[in-house]
């Protein structure tokens, strides 16, 4: 029986991608692991590999369609023995403009093949990920999937894996509609303006419309998700940079031979990673219903891109070197800038920094980065009057301010957490030991 070849969710978050390449065409013959497809998601461009052998029978969504909906049947996979006649003459969608029209159009030529059994889930809740071909005779058999162990790429179930499992009672799908169905329904979001409102107050002027990507949707939904469900409050703090700045101008000269030159955020993600070390509390994120504290300190750093930015994160940063983390940064910011981040690199953490001193913004207030429990917004260094023991001298002063989850940080942990960072600024040396 052809199997469908479905639109992958490539991370955590994706709900719809680009397809930006076929790699393969039809009557290609294909096996696991072999790479089908470039596909574009909200953050980067991702190969496609496929878990089945078979043969390419059909390719249902044209390459450059954009909207694709995660799940959206694209392809069909013959199995051996299987000809193109097993599928049906459906046409093939087109790529249109419109990426709604795009996802729609999939579902008329995917009809032809027959569909794949439901992606299971396991008892925790979590998606059980199988290939279609694996759900079928998991289904055919009363295989409960949420027991076999895949060996599949990313550990997802495949052919192989269901075809040696011991058929069992599978859990019955519609089990779980009455819980979804009794779920009281949730307030409704307050409305901006829509779209056809707003084209009307500017009828008479000149504009430009700029469509939505995938990168723009996703900052827009996190960000407004972020403000209207985050209980912010914010911390203020300065901190003075002269050691710093001085001890950073000797560092590199010394490691100038090694082609290494410290940025100040380099000090600051180290600053940040250590005082996150001792004040554990506070290296924390919030989980629906309940706090999850990290062992290790993971800061994420934003990074400005064409048309949005990425949030790339450095992991175990307290046990870095000041160098390696330099190294760290560059690459993940170079391969930001050119969307060649895997999911992994830009996904999880505690905490992030947000670092616009270098445009010459003084102070500002940062919003968290769902699920972390805070952002420092760091500002520019600014030569500054400053009273030291009774007499008036200037001093290298950078603003910084800390948006803080008030479920996840209070406000004596959050300034607990500020001051440890300041202290490590202000005395650099320290944090080599």
């Amino acid at each position: 029986m052809p199997t469908e070849i479905l639109m992958p969710a490539l991370s955590p978050t994706m709900e719809e991608g680009t397809l930006a390449k076929w790699l393969v065409k039809e009557g290609d013959a294909v096996k696991s692991g072999d790479i089908l497809a470039e596909i574009e998601t909200d953050k980067a461009t991702m190969e496609f590999e496929a878990v089945d052998e078979g043969t390419v029978g059909k390719i249902l969504v044209a390459e450059g369609t954009a909207g694709v909906k995660v799940n959206t049947p694209i392809a069909v996979l013959l199995d051996e023995g299987e000809s193109a006649s097993d599928i049906g003459s459906a046409p093939a969608p087109k790529a249109e403009a419109a990426a709604p029209a795009k996802a729609e159009a999939a579902a008329p030529a995917a009809a032809a093949a027959a569909p794949a059994p439901a992606a299971p889930k396991a008892a925790d809740g979590n998606r059980v990920f199988a290939s279609p071909l694996a759900r079928r005779i998991a289904a055919e058999k009363g295989i409960d999937l949420a027991g076999v162990t895949g060996s599949g790429p990313h550990g997802r179930i495949v052919k192989a894996d269901v075809e040696g499992a011991k058929p069992g009672a599978a859990k019955p799908a519609a089990a779980a509609e009455p819980q979804k169905a009794a779920a009281a329904p949730a307030a409704a979001a307050p409305a901006g303006l829509s779209a056809e409102t707003v084209l009307k107050m500017y009828a008479d002027r000149e504009t430009t419309e700029l469509a939505l990507d995938g990168m723009r949707r996703t900052i827009a939904a996190r960000l407004t998700e972020a403000k209207q469900t985050i209980p912010h409050f914010y911390l203020r703090r300065s901190a003075k940079l002269d050691e710093l700045m001085k001890f950073r101008a000797m560092l590199n000269k010394q490691l100038e031979s090694r082609g290494v030159k410290l940025s100040v955020n380099d000090f600051i993600i180290k600053a940040c990673a250590l005082a996150l070390q001792e004040v554990p509390d506070a290296n924390a994120v919030w989980a629906g219903d309940r706090i999850l504290k990290l062992k290790p300190s993971d800061v994420a750093v934003a990074v400005a891109v064409e048309g949005g930015l990425f949030t790339p994160v450095l992991k175990d940063a307290q046990q870095k070197t000041l160098s390696a983390l330099s190294a760290e940064m560059k690459d993940l910011a170079n391969r930001a800038k050119t969307k060649k981040l895997a999911p992994h690199e830009y996904q999880g953490g505690s905490f992030a920094i947000s670092n616009l001193g270098m445009f010459g913004i003084e102070n500002f207030d940062a919003v968290i980065n769902p699920p972390h429990g805070a952002i420092l917004a760091v500002g520019a260094g600014i030569q500054t009057p400053v009273v030291e023991n009774g007499e008036v001298v200037i001093r290298n002063v950078m603003s910084m301010t800390l948006s803080v989850d008030h479920r996840v940080i209070d406000g004596a942990l959050g300034a607990q957490l500020l001051d440890a960072i300041v202290k490590h600024l202000e005395n650099p040396m320290g944090m080599l030991a």
